[in-house]
């Protein structure tokens, strides 16, 4: 018997040993899918189709604001702060519904994870629409899955080198129109555009295009399946958005096991085809039970029903059932209906938030006003005794004119303190903002001597804001600093 301690045995054997600890890494094996036709499929293909639509598209969408404002549809206007979706304007001060969009979309990826799984990452996650695409442009060009496995491991010669050429071609153009489409949607599409191709953009634009070009080719044609399972959060996150009766993707062992080939006696009706394995984009055997690399994309199910078809046993050995239908199931009991999945506590109670969300962002939407102010008291100095002994106080004060058309400001005070408003470098009370811009204006408001605003230390004022022409009309409270009574008695 040999002494296996050391690195290496009589019989020539490697072995680990105290000084050479195992690998906790490996080598990726790639993952080539082979091509299958089915209801999850046809449905990724929809799905894929729309969404690259959408994404390509939409920043050449044109929307009439008027001569003041963009018409592109969907713009992230950085340069002046703003958001812009067809008919909504987002400004900076209104940050807070972006915030409910995000959390409505988390709130959403809750709901749907609960109810059926990983759907998110099996059909609409950016990861898994481009590497679908990829993969697509890959089997075009290269074949099914067989071939590309023979191509694979075939040494460099004419052949390889000339598809592979063709395929990285592809890849590249792919990831750089999803570069260029994403930074047209934060300025003018067709501006941007022309600017690009006649070298005349911006190099912070060219930098971004090009990242996001060499990141969209590596993760979608090489990293692609390592993605979801180590660099996403997701899977390590999902299992407590899942309970008994969440609906994901099993296999019937107690209809498919023990596996053997078709005819042979006492087998279960899984032949051992290994179709499931060879259309999964993740290279996982589904019959080894649930794993965090699944995610939940259905084309085992459409692979196994086209195996069951052909041989003429039931279909579904494979497909979308919760714990709780294994059970039933296995006694022989009817599992429950895919709604009462659907609907349970859980899922209505994600579906409540998140439509308390959507629909406060809606009446928050409908009811903000045109117009908003921000007052700033002038500290230094707090207040200005003036000749004739009264007090005077500063404010700065921003006016938003939030319309698509110049506007005009009436500037009022309202107190039990009875002071009196002027505005710098102006007559009157009213000032003139100009569309969709933001203006600064210094106000004066002032106690005269001996009236209880001018002797206590501090008085409420309301400031008032109100468009001409219109009921719009906001307002702003803050303080009156008057001169402190130690003083008088001095």
């Amino acid at each position: 018997m040999p002494d296996c301690r050391t690195k290496t045995c009589a019989q020539g054997a490697t072995v680990d040993t105290p000084d050479s600890p195992p690998s906790l890494y490996a080598a990726r094996e790639p993952v080539f899918p082979r091509r299958v036709k089915g209801t999850f499929r046809t449905l990724k293909w929809w799905i894929m189709g729309i969404t690259l639509g959408i994404y390509y598209l939409t920043p050449w969408l044109r929307w009439d604001r008027g001569p003041s404002l963009p018409d592109q549809a969907v713009l992230v206007d950085l340069g002046n702060r703003r958001f812009f979706f067809f008919m909504i304007e987002i400004w900076p001060h209104e940050f807070y519904f972006v915030a409910g969009l995000l959390i409505m979309a988390g709130l959403g990826l809750f709901l749907f994870t609960s109810a059926a799984g990983r759907v998110w990452c099996g059909y609409a996650c950016p990861q898994t629409v481009w590497t679908d695409l990829f993969i697509l442009v890959e089997r075009w060009i290269e074949g099914d899955r067989n071939a590309r496995i023979r191509l694979h491991h075939q040494k460099w010669n004419g052949e390889k080198i000339r598809k592979t050429a063709v395929k990285w071609s592809v890849w590249f153009l792919i990831g750089l129109a999803t570069g260029g489409a994403w930074i047209f949607y934060f300025t003018d599409a067709p501006t941007l555009l022309r600017d690009l191709v006649t070298g005349q953009a911006h190099p912070v634009a060219y930098i971004t295009m090009l990242i996001l070009t060499l990141t969209t080719f590596f993760f979608g044609g090489f990293a692609r399946e390592q993605i979801c399972i180590y660099a996403c959060p997701w899977p390590r996150i999902q299992a407590a958005m899942m309970d008994e009766d969440t609906l994901t993707i099993g296999y019937r062992d107690w209809r498919g096991e023990p596996r053997g080939k078709l005819g042979t006696e006492g087998a279960g009706d899984c032949i051992d085809c290994m179709a499931c394995v060879n259309v999964c984009p993740m290279g996982i055997d589904i019959r080894n039970g649930q794993q965090m690399a699944c995610i939940t994309c259905g084309l085992c199910i459409d692979a196994c029903n086209d195996v069951m078809d052909r041989i003429g046993k039931p279909r579904d050995l494979i497909g979308y059932l919760a714990l709780t239908d294994e059970v039933s199931e296995r006694e022989g009991k009817t599992p429950k209906s895919v709604w009462s999945h659907v609907f349970r506590v859980r899922t209505m109670l994600y579906t409540v938030l998140w439509a308390g969300v959507g629909i406060g962002l809606i009446v928050a939407l409908f009811l903000r006003s045109p117009i908003d102010m921000n007052v700033t008291p002038v500290r230094n100095p707090t207040f200005v005794t003036l000749s004739d002994g009264s007090i005077r106080n500063a404010y700065d004060i921003r006016l938003r004119n939030m319309h698509g058309e110049d506007a005009q400001f009436t500037i009022a005070v309202t107190s039990d303190a009875f002071v009196t408003l002027g505005l710098e470098g102006r007559d009157g009370l009213t000032v003139t903002v100009p569309a969709n811009e933001t203006m600064s204006q210094r106000v004066y408001l002032t106690a005269a001597a001996g009236t209880r605003a001018a002797v206590e230390d501090r008085s409420d004022v309301r400031l008032w804001v109100e468009e001409l022409g219109t009921t719009n009309r906001v307002h702003h409270d803050t303080i009156f600093n008057g001169k402190e009574k130690e003083d008088d008695d001095d």
